[in-house]
């Protein structure tokens, strides 16, 4: 339709156009013949020729004119046919577009007769469910069917009107009642829908829209808040980890100094108690070797309190990882949250957006429901009037009422535009007909007049009424137009009425969809509730967690107290056990008296006893064995007692210890709190830093703001002198012009900003790279110090080694001298195998530190290889920097080329602008500048690239110094790689050699780990094993080893001792400096990570901003080009038309003027003066004034092509902009591409650092495994050493060396067992102690006489011992009070470092909140910078859309402007017509009176003004339409002042908006400087707690010091006391020396009496002996039994296992068995079938045999004959002996034949000639000549020779094999050929020439006749081994020798 109507009006255009063009050349023509006519009449013509020639010039003239209207004529017939046909189309399409809609109609009729059949159904039902009540309303529901029966059959009637094919106007009468009876309905529908709204829906219908906003207001909230707790919590978060860390490594620093200062201490120590040993003799050597034990062990003790220490802090570090762990998922888990948060605004975006569109669909197309509404509503209001309706038509109502309220308003709307339109039409049609009657009457009253006075007149107005048909067919054609035009409007609601059926579908189905996805929404609001419950509850995890943490230390703290305890009980344990002993000792030596005493008795009476004391003397041996036992286990006692003493030792030495630790940690915390001060003070000038840079940032904003603000007074000025200038041509190219200046300005501006922002990027990845080359070269110098370190260990392994050297011909020395003596051999083995021990150690030592160093390269490179892998991701960030600014650089070179081409553009267009080409030069000037400092920086940049490389080259050099092969290649592939401009990316065959070099290194740790639990499970078995024995050796050798550590010089083995730990030690700090070095590497990782993030958010939100400030620019700038360029295009097409049409008027209209005028003056001068003369001037100057009009009219004609040419340049300027807009939008495109890129490489980098990461995790996680396990190594030591500490009384304790060493391998088995073995041992002592008492109370009667005698020795003893027991007493209360006060010292110590725990604790807290606050205030600044970022893009906007909307009311001003200059042009134009249509009447009265003669001319001057009033009609309709035109414009200019008050409107709203955020961010800002001035107070308050702690902490130094300086004195008594009591011990000594003579006088004694003893027991005794034999014998035995038999049991064990295995083995077998039957089944028949075959071939063979038996070769026989004569002599036995060989005669026969005379010989060959006499002969061969010089040779070699001349016989010796047998049977070949290739490969030598069977046969087992061994009877070789290789000659020299 609407293409059909466009072509329409185009056409009609046309034709209009083509009309007026031919109307105007008409009008000229006729005022030209008017005037001709006129100035004919004025001539005065005086000759008849001059008439003659006048007329032949007028008959010319009007044949021209008749020739030009006939041309007219021809050319208006064609266009009357080309609108015919234009008609004829447009009635064809009319009928099309008929036909169509008369079937819609007849669909809506059977639509109409459906809801007739259903609303009879209704019906039907209600008068069902109706009661009898209302039966009687029965009758009048008949009525509403046949109304509606009598509305369808109009309907009917009215459709059939539609039948024919052609309009007529009864149908268009019939089209318009029907459309006045709709809109009647309509209005009434109206009103029953304004009732039911009032009544039933308003409110829903607000409800569901206000609910809808609602519910996304609440999400938009909802969303935010999860936003800002998401912030809030990963905050807290990170708060968290940085405290955890912070405090990690403090504990880290605090332990490792703790561990220095105690070796440093143990070192003084050890160097005083060397200094010690010096100065005291030989004798102190025993009591140094002990406190060097003590120290070992508190030494020990110390390593497990630091392990335990480690261990705490690996558990620590475990959950440390946990958390961090739980962290990072959280962290996932938010970011997965915000993805779907943002998916979830994207959602609810689209469904705003839809329900946009679903709603302007919904109220577009609700006018067409509303007529099928209408009908369901009468329907509805006829069945109320009638009855009442069920409540399932009362649901039907109100889901159709729902949809009706909004589709009433819109049909109303609707149909009052077409009822606008109509009365409009009707109003022109009225018009038109009252102007024509107006013109009709007077023409009629003039005329009636007229014929009055002339006849001639009838003529004219028959003329006029054909004008009036004229006329009247015009108005014909317009109101068959205005039928067509509401023909057209009618399908278009058809049309329309249709498209509402189906969108009311799509709008139900879309609402159904938009219910769905509300509840979606509501669903994933839920979801998003639970997600944060479950990220709360993780939260509360976490806090559980560190709670958990804080009550495991507080446990371990627990723990410690505990096990103190323990210790104190041990104690007191062991003081109660020494007490028992003391008693038992004196109980024993009370027994030991009473011995005494009886054995006195027994020797004065052994005379008279005999028979007796043999059977009491075997007792009292039995009881002598017992006692030394005792004396044995009291020594054992007294040596406990010894090792209680050195433990005191090593409790003091221990508190010594502590002292100082606490004197260290103190210095320590003052190091610290200094270190605070630092770290405050650089805190502070970081924050005056930032606080300059972002003072420099705002003044250069204010710069920024400054120079728009010039550049927006520029343009307005350009603006103000542009408007100044005319309103022409010019002006408007030259605001284009400036335009277009002002945008490019605005892009350089913005360019200018984004190469700023990169300068500061490449500012900033400068930073970093300083940075991290900072960190480079720490580590450089780092490793630089452990090289030196090593070289140092290095020399000092050299000088132990030299040391073990001098140590090792020492101890040669000693086994030289100590060779002659047996027990000391003992001694010297076991030395050498303490020293094979030490010397493993040693080896041991060596590999730990080969292992140390290996380890800690591995370590380092790991660290390097970090750092390279970060220098590399900086590296490429750097590249993608400099890709950026490549693009940048491209799009820079785009511009300049598009402003060149814009220049060229203007210079071909307009040379005269200067001062845009001048501008456009700058721009190009400081592009170029921008561009050549770019080149500048990315120069210098590459130069701090290169320098960077240099380097890290020389800084791999130096780390390259003990580093692998595989490292130095990849580093030197790396450097090459570089150097070769290859810097983008580390290449793949790097990473994989790294890669493969981080596996080995792996690789190497876990062997190294396995061997270390290798080692310690070894040495786990090996000190279980060998303490029993090492025991033994020590109880055995104590006196011996006594004596060689006399000799051995014990300061070889303290250097020793020395050496060592001073390497423990060296290797402990090398592995604290690289654990902090690897801390404040992983700390210096993750500020860069977060800087990382940071800085990613900052450019992420950038982009984002600057795309969307990109899609508003687009927007916008499309909405104002769209809209100027309609407008104008518009706006100039209306103005050219209107001043076209103006033109004509006014020239016509100034002609037919000047032509009336000149006729009054011509008939004035006629009348006056008569003359002729003047007439012609007059004509003269008429011709001059038409020459001028017609110069105007050029010249106007010229304007005309001027605007048009203007015209197609603004449009070919617009394409050009068209062109530019795509080319920016296609860079736009390739930005985003790039963008894209970037963030895929930005991924992949995040990527791979999390791979490392999680490799530096693994790798963490790998050092924290080998760290445990060392752990666990030496808890396993020291509670090894702790269990020996315990039960040592079970074991001989001395004060050697050796004998430490020993318990230390001792395992807690061992000593478990020997405590229980002690206590047995105990109780069986007191047992026979108890049946001792019994016995001695027995022997005490009979030995009361030998009492007294030894009484007196008693008690001298007796007093001796009970003064060294007070010693000891006294001794031991002074130790107790020194424990009493040790432990009252621990309390105090404890007590202080409690109090400095918490005092640290309360200073860590308050630096973490210092942090807390600084993080604070750097986050509110970055928000800062964000809201400062997007207030200058607020700002940007909306001076962009003041800039807009100024340009828009200037354009709307000159619109204004033009409008009222046309508008005032009109009216003066206007007034112009009325006062031309006056003079025109006046003149034509005038005329009328004065030439009533003239009826011709008369005639004439009619028509002229017939054809004016025509022309007036015509410019009357021409101003209604103008009118017309001026209200659209009119209304277009007020929707133009409303968008105006609307964008006003949104300014003041965003003007509010900043106002609120200024007062937001002064707030802020109060806040925040309320806060730092708080944060200021707190660290005042803060600086004096600690100095008020520092006193505290000097007052408890000097406290602790006074403390330290008693408890030495306390120290040194107790070591003078010490002294004392080693002095007191050598007095006992030498008293124990005294008694011992003493002893041995007695047993000397006793062995005299044992000799008188012996004789009477030397009988018993060998009775006894010989028994106790035998019983040895038969224990012997049976133990040797009991092992076989354990030895039976193992072996019938192992047999079982075996047989179980065979059995197994058996059943397989058996399996295998079954199978290899059925293949032995049927091997077995092939074996029969190969069996017939071989039966076969043995009759054969058989025969040959029975044929060949006996038989010998003759030729052979012969041979050997000849060869026996031709040799000579000497050598023929040879001869004798190899026949007989051949005939296989024995040796010793032949040795017996030989032996014998020549004559045997003869015998046996006359006897073999004999025999042989029957044969037949052989033909000899006969000699030669030449064979007579051989005969000297021997027989041997004659022979050879004539076998090696026989050996290639001349024919093939006959062949006897199975391939000659084969017709016996196919299966014969198979094992043919099986034997000969079994068969081994015989030489050629033994096969004779005429050998009718072989020689040589191989043998085989099997009976086979093949297979035997020829018979004697034939002559054979024997069987000899020959090789294939071996040549003849060998074989016959071995046949020789045999």
């Amino acid at each position: 339709m609407a293409s059909w109507l466009d072509g329409l009006g185009s056409g009609l255009g046309q034709s209009l156009g083509q009309v007026g063009g031919s109307l105007a050349s008409l009008t000229g023509q006729i005022s030209s013949f008017a005037k001709d006519i006129l100035l004919e009449g004025a001539e005065g013509v005086g000759d008849a020729a001059t008439e003659l020639h006048v007329s032949n010039t007028r008959l010319r003239e009007i044949e021209s004119i008749n020739a030009a209207q006939k041309f007219e004529n021809e050319r208006l017939k064609k266009v009357c046919s080309d609108l015919e046909e234009k008609h004829e189309a447009a009635e064809l399409q009319i009928k099309q577009l008929s036909i169509e809609y008369r079937n819609q109609l007849q669909q809506k009729e059977v639509e109409i007769s459906h809801l007739k059949a259903r609303q009879n159904a209704l019906q039907e039902q209600l008068q069902k469910a109706q009661t009898a009540a209302q039966s009687a309303k029965l009758g009048a529901g008949v009525l509403p069917p046949t109304a509606t029966s009598a509305s369808y059959v109009s309907v009917v009637r009215h459709s059939s009107g539609f039948e024919g094919d052609d309009m007529d106007f009864g149908d268009i009468i019939w089209s318009q009642q029907e459309i006045n009876r709709l809109s009647n309905e309509v209005s009434r529908l109206e009103s029953e829908v304004d009732h039911w709204k009032q009544i039933a829906l308003s409110s829903k219908v607000q409800g569901a829209s206000d609910a809808e906003q609602s519910e996304m207001c609440k999400l938009q909230n909802i969303v935010k808040e999860l936003k800002q707790n998401l912030s809030q919590e990963i905050e807290e978060h990170q708060h968290e980890l940085s405290v955890l860390q912070d405090a990690h490594r403090q504990k880290l620093v605090e332990i490792s100094r703790r561990h220095r200062e105690e070796l440093s201490e143990y070192e003084e120590r050890i160097e005083e108690l060397e200094n010690q040993l010096q100065q005291g003799g030989v004798n102190a050597d025993a009591r140094d070797d002990s406190k060097i034990s003590a120290q070992k062990k508190n030494a020990h003790s110390l390593e497990g309190g630091k392990v335990e220490e480690l261990q705490v802090v690996k558990d620590l570090e475990d959950e440390i990882r946990k958390l961090n762990d739980k962290l990072s998922s959280a962290k996932e888990e938010n970011k997965i949250l915000l993805k779907e948060q943002e998916l979830a605004n994207a959602e609810k975006i689209q469904i705003a957006q839809e329900y946009e569109n679903l709603k302007s669909d919904f109220s577009m197309l609700q006018s067409s429901v509303a007529e099928q509404d209408a009908l369901l509503k009468e329907q509805e209001k006829k069945l109320q009037s009638k009855m009442s309706l069920p409540e399932d038509v009362v649901r039907l109502q109100q889901a159709l009422l729902e949809a009706e309220n909004e589709i009433a308003r819109l049909s109303s709307l609707n149909q009052e535009g077409l009822e606008k339109e109509l009365t409009s039409a009707q109003h022109k049609n009225e018009n038109i007909l009252s102007a024509y009657t107006e013109d009709q009457n007077s023409e009629l009253s003039q005329l009636r007049q007229d014929l009055e006075r002339k006849e001639h007149e009838l003529n004219e107005s028959i003329a006029e009424r054909e004008t009036l048909i004229a006329e009247l067919e015009e108005l014909d054609k317009q109101n068959q137009e205005a039928t067509q035009h509401m023909i057209k409007l009618k399908e278009q609601l058809s049309k329309q009425h249709t498209e509402t059926d189906s969108i009311v579908k799509q709008l139900k189905f879309d609402i159904e969809l938009e219910r769905k996805k509300a509840s979606e929404l509501e669903i994933e609001k839920v979801e998003i509730a639970k997600e944060l419950d479950s990220q709360k509850g993780k939260l509360s995890q976490c806090s559980y967690a560190l709670n958990d943490l804080h009550i495991s230390k507080q446990q371990l703290q627990d723990n410690v107290k505990g096990l103190q305890e323990q210790l104190r009980k041990a104690q007191e344990c062991n003081l109660h056990y020494k007490n028992e002993i003391g008693e038992l000792q004196q109980r024993l030596k009370e027994r030991e008296k009473e011995l005494s005493v009886s054995l006195s008795k027994l020797t004065e009476k052994s005379n008279q006893e005999s028979n007796c004391q043999d059977l009491i003397l075997k007792e009292r041996e039995i009881e002598m064995a017992k006692l030394q036992n005792d004396i044995a286990a009291n020594k054992q006692l007294n040596e406990h007692l010894e090792k209680s003493l050195s433990d005191l030792r090593t409790e003091n030495g221990k508190l010594v210890a502590a002292t100082e630790e606490l004197k260290q940690e103190l210095s320590d915390a003052i190091s610290e709190r200094n270190k605070v001060y630092l770290e405050k003070d650089a805190v502070v000038e970081a924050l005056k830093v930032e606080k300059n840079q972002l003072e420099s940032e705002l003044n250069q904003v204010e710069k920024r703001l400054l120079e728009q603000a010039h550049k927006y007074k520029q343009t307005i000025e350009e603006l103000s002198n542009a408007r100044s200038m005319d309103t022409t041509a010019l002006q408007l190219e030259h605001e284009r012009v400036v335009k277009l200046n002002q945008e490019k300005d605005f892009k350089i501006a913005e360019l200018k900003r984004s190469v700023e922002q990169m300068e500061i990027d490449h500012q900033e990845t400068k930073e970093m790279l300083t940075t991290s080359l900072g960190g480079q070269k720490q580590l450089t110098e780092l490793i630089k110090e452990k090289e030196v370190f090593i070289e140092k260990l290095k020399n000092q392994a050299l000088q132990v080694k030299q040391e073990l050297e001098e140590y090792m011909k020492v101890s040669k020395q000693q086994d030289v001298l100590k060779q002659n003596l047996e027990e000391k051999d003992r001694s010297l083995a076991v030395m050498k195998e303490e020293n094979n021990h030490l010397k493993e150690e040693i080896e041991r030592l060596k590999d730990q530190q080969s292992r140390s160093t290996a380890v800690v390269e591995p370590k380092t490179l790991d660290i390097i290889i970090e750092l390279e892998s970060e220098v590399t991701q900086l590296k490429v960030i750097k590249n993608n920097l400099e890709e950026e600014i490549e693009v940048h650089k491209k799009t820079i070179e785009d511009q300049n080329q598009t402003t060149v081409q814009l220049q060229q553009s203007l210079q071909e267009q307009r040379k005269e602008i200067d001062e845009s080409k001048f501008l456009c030069e700058q721009m190009n000037v400081t592009h170029e500048r921008l561009s050549l400092e770019k080149d500048e920086e990315i120069k210098n940049l590459q130069k701090t690239i290169e320098q960077i490389k240099t380097q890290l080259h020389k800084e791999r050099q130096i780390i390259q110094t003990d580093s692998s092969d595989l490292f130095q290649e990849t580093k030197v592939q790396t450097l090459n790689r570089e150097n070769g401009n290859e810097k983008h990316d580390l290449s793949k065959a790097e990473i994989e050699r790294l890669v493969k070099g981080i596996k080995e290194r792996e690789m190497e740790i876990k062997l190294l780990n396995e061997k270390n639990v290798s080692l310690s499970q070894q040495i786990d078995q090996l000190s279980k094993d060998e303490v029993g024995k090492l025991t033994r050796i020590i109880q055995e050798k104590d006196l011996e080893i006594q004596a060689l550590n006399a000799r051995v010089s014990s300061a070889s083995y303290r250097q020793d001792v020395l050496c060592l730990q001073q390497q423990l030690q060296a290797y402990v700090t090398e592995r604290e400096q690289v654990l902090a070095v690897l801390s404040e590497k992983t700390r210096e990782n993750s500020q860069l990570k977060t800087e990382y993030h940071n800085i990613m958010d900052m450019v992420a939100a950038k982009e984002a901003a600057l795309v969307r400030l990109q899609e508003e620019n687009q927007k916008l700038s499309n909405r104002s080009e769209n809209s100027s360029q309609d407008m104008s295009r518009e706006t100039i097409q209306n103005l050219s038309r209107i001043i076209r049409e103006k033109d004509i008027e006014i020239d016509a209209l100034s002609q037919k003027c000047q032509t009336l005028l000149t006729v009054l003056q011509t008939s004035s001068t006629g009348t006056d003066n008569g003359s002729g003369g003047v007439n012609s001037n007059q004509f003269e100057e008429l011709l001059q004034e038409r020459d001028k009009l017609k110069q105007q009219v050029k010249k106007m004609e010229e304007w005309k092509q001027q605007v048009i040419t203007t015209v197609q340049n603004m449009q070919r300027e617009s394409a050009h902009l068209q062109e530019e807009l795509h080319k920016l939008q296609a860079q736009i495109s390739v930005e985003s591409d790039s963008n894209s890129k970037l963030q895929v490489d930005y991924n992949g980098l995040i990527q791979s650092y999390e791979q490392n990461e999680k490799k530096l995790k693994s790798f963490s996680q790998e050092l924290a495994q080998v760290q445990h396990s060392i752990g666990q190594l030496h808890n396993t030591k020291d509670l090894l050493l702790s269990k020996l500490d315990l039960v040592t009384p079970s074991v001989a304790m001395t004060s050697t060396v050796p004998q430490l060493l020993g318990i230390q391998y001792s395992g807690p088995q061992v000593l478990s067992d020997e405590s229980k073995l002690v206590q047995k041992e105990l109780e069986q002592l007191k047992k026979k102690l108890q049946e001792k008492d019994s016995t001695i109370r027995a022997l005490q009667q009979y030995n009361q006489g030998l009492s007294d005698s030894v009484t007196t020795a008693s008690e001298i003893e007796r007093k001796s011992q009970e003064g060294t027991e007070t010693e000891m007493k006294q001794i031991k209360e002074k130790n107790d009070v020194l424990q009493k006060s040790l432990r009252e010292k621990d309390i105090l110590i404890k007590s202080k470092s409690d109090q400095l725990l918490s005092v640290s604790e309360n200073l860590s807290n308050k630096e973490n909140e210092n942090e807390l606050l600084k993080q604070a205030v750097t986050n509110l600044k970055e928000r800062n910078l964000i809201l400062e970022m997007d207030v200058r893009k607020l700002k940007d906007e909306n001076e962009k859309i003041v800039a807009r909307c100024r340009e828009k009311e200037t354009e709307f001003r000159a619109l204004q402007e033009t409008n009222m200059q046309f508008s005032v042009m009109l009216k003066e134009k206007e007034f112009e017509s009325h006062s031309t249509k006056e003079k025109a009447l006046a003149f034509e009265k005038l005329l009328k009176e004065k030439e009533q003669g003239k009826t011709g001319e008369l005639n004439q001057l009619l028509n002229e003004v017939k054809s004016m009033q025509e022309k007036a009609v015509t410019f009357q309709q021409e101003r209604d339409q103008v009118m017309v035109a001026l209200k659209q414009k009119q209304m277009e200019s007020s929707a133009l002042q409303s968008e105006i008050q609307h964008l006003r409107e949104k300014e003041q709203r965003l003007n509010r908006e900043l106002e609120r955020l200024r007062n937001h961010l002064l707030e802020m800002e109060d806040s925040y400087t309320r806060e730092a001035l708080a944060a200021e107070d707190r660290e005042v308050k803060l600086r004096k707690k600690v100095l008020i702690l520092e006193e505290k902490l000097v007052s408890s130094s000097t406290a602790v010091e006074n403390a330290s300086h008693q408890a030495s004195l306390q120290v040194e008594s107790l070591q003078e006391q010490l002294n004392l009591v080693s002095k007191q011990r050598d007095e006992t000594v030498l008293q124990l020396t005294i008694s011992q003579d003493q002893v041995k006088q007695y047993a000397l004694s006793l062995a005299n009496l044992q000799m008188v003893l012996e004789q009477f027991q030397q009988e018993e005794k060998a009775m006894y002996s010989a028994e106790l034999e035998k019983h040895q014998k038969q224990t012997a035995e049976w133990k040797k039994k009991a092992e076989n038999l354990e030895e039976k049991v193992v072996s019938l064990q192992e047999s079982l296992g075996e047989a179980n295995a065979a059995l197994d083995a058996a059943s397989r077998l058996t399996e295998q068995l079954d199978i290899k039957e059925e293949q032995i089944e049927e091997l077995k028949k092939e074996g029969d079938i190969r069996r017939e075959m071989l039966e076969d071939v043995q009759n054969k063979l058989m025969n040959l045999m029975n044929s060949t038996e006996g038989k010998v070769d003759k030729l052979l026989m012969r041979n050997l004959f000849v060869g026996h004569f031709h040799t000579p002599k000497n050598k023929r036995p040879e001869v004798l002996r190899l026949m007989g060989s051949v005939l296989g005669v024995k040796k010793e026969e032949l040795d017996q034949l030989l032996s014998e005379d020549q004559r045997g010989v003869t015998r046996w060959v006359t006897g073999w000639l004999g025999s042989g006499a029957g044969s037949k002969s052989v033909p000899s061969t006969p000699l030669r000549p030449t064979h007579q010089n051989t005969f000297n040779s021997s027989f041997s070699e004659l022979f050879v020779k004539f076998l090696e001349t026989e050996s290639c016989p001349s024919l093939p010796p006959p062949k006897l094999s199975v391939h000659d047998m084969k017709p016996l049977g196919a299966a014969g070949t198979d094992s043919a050929v099986l034997g000969m290739s079994r068969r081994p490969d015989t030489n050629r030598f033994l096969a004779p020439r005429s050998a009718a069977v072989p020689l040589v046969t191989p043998a085989s087992s099997s009976g086979h006749l093949l297979m035997k061994p020829i018979s004697d009877a034939l002559p054979t070789f024997t069987p000899l081994p020959v090789s294939p290789d071996a040549s003849a000659g060998a074989v016959l020299k071995d046949l020789l020798k045999q």
